[in-house]
C-alpha cells in the first residue's frame, strides 16, 4: 500500500544570521489530518521555522513541499493560495470592522471575481451564508457579529482570526502561539475550538501551553536551538529523556 503524501514536508532547512543557526538542517513531515504540535524553549527557533514554512522568510538551504509539490520559491501569497494559511503570535484582525466585515472580506478575498465592484459585499447572500457559517464554525455569537473586532476580549478576537484563516479552506493550517496572553479558561476554550478541526485541515500548532499541546496534538515534534530532537506520540515525548533534559523537566 502506497504511503499518503505528507500534507507539508519540510526537508533539511536551514536558517542563519550571521554567526547564529536558526534551523539546523530540519526535517519536519505533517500526514494529510494531522494535528501536529511543535514545542520548545524561548531562542529555540520555532518563529524562525514558522516563517521559513509560510514563505516569509526565505531558507539558506532546504526545501518545501505542499502536498507533494515544491514551494520552496514561492511567495507567501502564492502559499496561501495553494492552501497554506497561518495565523499569527499577536491577533491580526481589521480592527475597526466589524466581526461579520473582517469574515466578508476574507471570504470575497478566496472568491475572486464573484462580485460586482460597485456592490456592497453584505448585499451577496452567497459570501453573506459563507461569513455566518465561518462565526458559527469559530463559536462567534451573533451577539458580536455587529461589534468592531478591535472591540472584543482577545480570546474572541483569536477566533475571528482563525475564521479569517479557514475562509480559503486551507489544506494546512500553520497557529503559532494562539493562546499567547490568555488565562485557563480561555486557553481551554480555543484547545476545544482547535479540537473540532481535527481531521479537517492538517495544523501545525505552536504552543506553550503544555496541557492544550499533550491534549490536542497527535504527534509533537521538539526544537531545541534550531534542531529537531524527537518526534513522536505525547506519550513518546513525554517518557523522551533528551526532552525531560532540554525542556519539559517537571512539566512532562
Amino acid at each position: 500500500m502506497t504511503a499518503a503524501v505528507p500534507a507539508l514536508q519540510a526537508s533539511g532547512l536551514v536558517k542563519r544570521y550571521g554567526a547564529l543557526l536558526a534551523t539546523d538542517n530540519v526535517a519536519l513531515a505533517l500526514a494529510p489530518g494531522e494535528l501536529h504540535a511543535l514545542i520548545g524553549p524561548n531562542g529555540a527557533g520555532k518563529s524562525t521555522l514558522i516563517q521559513l514554512l509560510a514563505g516569509t522568510l526565505a531558507p539558506d538551504a532546504g526545501g518545501l513541499h505542499l502536498g507533494g509539490v515544491d514551494v520552496t520559491s514561492w511567495a507567501a501569497h502564492r502559499r496561501v493560495k495553494a492552501g497554506l494559511a497561518r495565523s499569527f503570535q499577536v491577533t491580526s484582525v481589521f480592527a475597526r470592522m466589524s466581526v461579520e466585515e473582517n469574515l466578508l472580506l476574507a471570504v470575497q478575498a478566496s472568491a475572486p471575481g464573484r462580485f460586482g465592484m460597485w456592490r456592497p459585499r453584505s448585499a451577496n447572500t452567497d459570501l453573506l451564508r459563507q461569513a455566518h457559517a465561518l462565526a458559527d464554525r469559530c463559536q462567534l455569537p451573533r451577539s458580536q457579529w455587529g461589534l468592531p473586532a478591535g472591540t472584543l476580549a482577545h480570546a474572541q478576537q483569536r477566533k475571528v482570526e482563525f475564521a479569517l484563516a479557514l475562509a480559503a479552506n486551507p489544506k494546512v493550517l500553520l497557529l503559532d502561539e494562539p493562546m499567547a496572553g490568555m488565562g485557563p479558561e480561555d486557553s481551554a476554550a480555543l484547545a476545544d475550538l482547535i479540537d473540532t478541526l481535527r481531521g479537517q485541515v492538517t495544523i501545525l500548532l505552536v504552543e506553550h501551553d503544555m496541557d492544550a499541546v499533550f491534549r490536542l496534538a497527535d504527534r509533537i515534534s521538539v526544537l531545541v536551538y534550531g534542531s529537531l530532537i524527537a518526534t513522536g506520540t505525547p506519550e513518546q515525548i513525554r517518557a523522551d529523556a533528551r526532552v525531560q533534559q532540554a525542556y519539559l523537566g517537571e512539566e512532562a
